[in-house]
């Protein structure tokens, strides 16, 4: 079979159509210790997964999703468990399983909003304090980083375009004008002083 002809290589959901096919990992790691099992889940949680049912994790079929599950199967091998991939069509309920992506992917992006108010609040305590420093430039520059790169593994993660993303965008299009004001008074303050 061609790579083309692939069953996992005809899902395309970042066209934001719906995939032709699902990638479905069913594992059984043991129960102790019990950090074998957590880092299954915080494997299938980075790839964006969502559980169909205990141990059922699905993803859309896509190349990367497929290399990724092998290599975690693997790794659920190696932990003295049990694992197996398939490629599959929903026959019945894939508006639910899309639904369950959507509602992850909007929960993700609500918590980068709440972060990015947080975010928010502490430059504006900057300005009402006047504490224009380049260390606390800095240390803003460092947390809006740290925002826009887990925006972006959600971003990755996000293959039907949930709605959740425009409100995670908007929430950082405003830190990024904040840390510019901030940044601003900085330099002002920074060549008032010579």
């Amino acid at each position: 079979m061609s790579n083309s002809e692939h069953p996992a290589a005809a899902a395309d959901p970042a066209e934001g159509g719906h995939p032709s096919a699902w990638l479905l990992l069913i594992y059984k790691v043991p129960s102790e210790p019990t950090r074998l099992r957590a880092t299954v889940w915080r494997r299938l949680k980075g790839l964006g997964a969502i559980y169909l049912q205990n141990s059922a994790a699905a993803l859309p079929a896509s190349p990367t999703g497929e290399r990724a599950l092998r290599k975690l199967r693997r790794e659920i091998m190696e932990m003295s468990g049990t694992a197996v991939l398939l490629v599959c069509d929903a026959l019945v309920g894939e508006a639910d399983i899309l639904a369950g992506f959507q509602a992850a992917r909007d929960d993700e992006y609500a918590e980068i909003v709440d972060r990015a108010e947080d975010f928010l609040v502490q430059v504006e305590k900057e300005h009402v304090a006047e504490h224009f420093s380049y260390a606390e430039l800095e240390e803003n520059e460092v947390d809006l980083a740290k925002l826009q790169s887990w925006f972006a593994k959600v971003r990755g993660r996000d293959a039907f375009d949930a709605p959740g993303r425009t409100a995670a965008e908007a929430a950082l299009a405003k830190c990024e004008t904040s840390l510019e004001i901030y940044a601003a008074q900085v330099y002002a303050r920074e060549s008032d002083a010579h």
